[in-house]
């Protein structure tokens, strides 16, 4: 008969010290919906490894550091977003059709990133290394991909002439503001909860009245 304490001691570890048992994709969603919720300085390396379910030493191990795996997170929530920007710029049409196909996919991936968009809109308020580090991979190829359409359409008179940044909110300050899903249901109390509701019909509807008060209609 096999000693109770020889069988235990072959039982692979469990509790804080186990070994992590999802694969890298939920790793990386967990530490979204962590950062997105308690915020970057409230997100302990502890609190990181309680909901993952692994080792206190597993971030430092694998990651090098919260730092280092908070712009591992950054880059997997936002790995494709630039692509698909890109790819509808490349489409066939003018600089209205450009522009606005860019704003439709904004606010659809936004309406569906509930957590990306609330680390973005926290990041956005914060003078810091990890809004550089935002600012470099994301924010600013975002703007240089779309401002020759919006240059061309300030030039025939479409887009108001007012500073970068001005337009940038009018873009997209409304697409982060997707997330603020518990002000929406207190604002309309009677419509179903917004957790309830077609996403990519909300994010059309929002889109629609952007472009409709940034773009002037032509010879105006």
């Amino acid at each position: 008969m096999v000693d109770g304490n020889r069988r235990a001691a072959k039982s692979p570890a469990r509790g804080k010290y186990a070994p992590a048992q999802l694969d890298e994709g939920e790793i990386l969603r967990r530490g979204l919906d962590t950062f997105a919720e308690l915020g970057y300085a409230a997100t302990t390396v502890r609190e990181l490894a309680r909901r993952l379910e692994v080792s206190h030493n597993f971030i430092n191990d694998r990651y090098g550091s919260k730092d280092n795996f908070w712009r591992t997170v950054v880059d997997f929530a936002m790995r494709d977003d630039q692509d698909d920007f890109d790819h509808q710029l490349a489409k066939s049409g003018d600089d209205d059709e450009h522009l606005t196909g860019v704003i439709v996919q904004l606010y659809r991936r936004s309406a569906n990133a509930s957590a990306k968009n609330r680390l973005l809109a926290d990041e956005s308020t914060r003078d810091s290394d990890r809004l550089d580090y935002l600012h470099q991979r994301f924010i600013q190829p975002f703007w240089d991909s779309i401002e020759p359409a919006i240059n061309n359409l300030i030039a025939v008179g479409r887009i108001p002439r007012v500073p970068p940044h001005v337009l940038y909110t009018a873009i997209t300050g409304p697409a982060l503001a997707l997330a603020q899903a518990p002000v929406a249901d207190r604002l309309n109390p009677t419509a179903a909860p917004v957790a309830q509701q077609d996403r990519n019909d909300m994010a059309d509807t929002l889109s629609s009245l952007v472009i409709h008060g940034l773009l002037r209609p032509c010879g105006q």
